[in-house]
């Protein structure tokens, strides 16, 4: 049975988790492959919300399998935190399995971070401070700590004074901080020990035989192709790989496995944090703040407010390109509703030249400016559409043209926020 791969195509919060919330009742492994606490997923189930961060979407489709993969980070403090939420609301989290391989973000990495972008000001990424990419670093700097060395104390020991040693330097002498204490560090992380190893797996094994087995493994990810530390908008990007490559190596399944790749799409675009974006708009009370408003767009993780543009189809079709998508899943269509017209980027001006694709370079991508073709509108609910056929005419024309600019056909379109108010065009699995 087949691996699926589920990714952002845009720079997040694109309505990943409502996707695999819809799919977790057909698969059996649902896999977080990548990325830390620094970004969540919500997912509406009837009067119920759910806001996730570090667990997979599975966590909440009784019968499958949550993983949390060797290519993610974990902040045991806010795994814990998260698994107790969830059970005070009923929801069993006994099934949940952690990669023995998985990093472990440590209470310096998360020191790091936010003084680090408080040392940069006006040049600052725009990082969450959760301590994700100071871990990433570590990892490839042979400097990380994982999930199976904090059940080895003289192996943990060593590896804490080993990233400390230099840790250190930097915090005091550079940034006037106080020394870390190895002590510390290490009387933290054990203390999770005898909750945790009950979890922990050789996740790869595991899930090699559960394909073998003809079981159906889904891949989620974490960010979305734009925040790609390969392929995204570099140096504005997360630390870690949240495309379809990611999924094998964040995983250890082998591409042969991967039989579909489903992207995730906005109806128009959000970005947090700093970086480029070109049909973002600015205005204070216009069509801005009212994708804003309409959209509830504000950060699950950091609550802070999604900046809000225009649909960008070179965006889809490189996203398209780089993870191999068989299928888009088009959200919050219901949210474009009221617009008499309603702009959509289908090529780029640099310069005065048109670009129909994204810019090669990070000067080509700052400097381009949206060329715009605008659909007519529609005034309809339409949260209760159940068919393609449902919608208004002008929503379908609008959903068609999308289709056709953007590089995969769009099996599934979201018109609200539970997982019910959703139109499958062609099955996903």
């Amino acid at each position: 049975m087949p691996a699926v791969v589920i990714v952002g195509a845009q720079w997040g919060d694109e309505g990943k988790g409502k996707a695999t919330d819809i799919l977790g009742s057909r698969v059996d492994y649902v896999v977080k492959f990548n990325g830390g606490n620094n970004a969540g997923h919500t997912v509406v189930i009837g009067d119920q919300k759910y806001a996730l961060h570090l667990l997979p979407s599975g966590i909440l489709s009784p019968g499958c399998v949550p993983v949390i993969g060797n290519g993610v980070v974990v902040d045991l403090k806010v795994l814990f935190e998260e698994i107790d939420g969830l059970e005070e609301r009923g929801i069993d989290t006994s099934r949940l399995v952690i990669s023995a391989n998985a990093h472990v973000i440590a209470d310096y990495n998360r020191t790091m971070d936010k003084v680090a972008e408080r040392f940069l000001g006006s040049r600052k990424i725009g990082t969450t401070g959760r301590g994700i990419g100071p871990t990433y670093a570590d990892k490839m700097n042979r400097l990380g700590i994982r999930v199976q060395d904090l059940f080895d104390e003289k192996i943990l020991r060593q590896k804490v004074e080993g990233a400390l040693e230099l840790k250190n330097q930097v915090l005091t002498k550079i940034y006037n901080r106080r020394a870390v204490e190895v002590d510390e560090i290490v009387e933290e992380l054990l203390s999770y020990v005898d909750r945790l190893a009950p979890m922990v797996a050789d996740t790869p094994l595991l899930l090699h035989e559960a394909l073998t087995e003809g079981k159906t493994v889904l891949l989620e990810a974490g960010q979305a192709t734009l925040l790609d530390v390969d392929h995204g908008t570099y140096p504005f990007v997360t630390s870690s790989s949240a495309t379809t490559g990611g999924a094998c190596t964040g995983s250890g399944i082998a591409p042969t496995e991967i039989t579909r790749v489903i992207g995730i799409v906005k109806a128009y675009a959000t970005r947090v944090g700093e970086g480029p974006f070109p049909t973002e708009l600015f205005d204070e009370d216009g069509d801005g703040a009212r994708l804003r408003k309409n959209g509830a767009e504000f950060g699950t993780t950091t609550g802070r407010p999604r900046r809000c543009g225009w649909y960008d189809a070179p965006i889809a079709r490189y996203a398209a390109r780089i993870n191999g998508v068989t299928d888009f899943v088009l959200t919050k269509l219901d949210v474009l509703t009221g617009w008499d017209q309603i702009p959509v980027c289908v090529a780029y001006d640099v310069d005065g030249e048109r670009v129909d694709e994204m810019p090669m370079t990070q000067t080509g991508f700052h400097h381009a400016k949206p060329i715009y073709e605008y659909f007519p509108g529609w005034s309809e609910d339409i949260s209760g559409a159940r068919s393609f056929e449902d919608l208004p005419k002008t929503a379908q024309e609008y959903v068609l043209a999308l289709e056709k600019i953007s590089g995969a056909r769009i099996s599934t379109i979201g018109v609200g926020p539970d997982r019910e108010q959703s139109i499958e065009r062609h099955a996903l699995l």
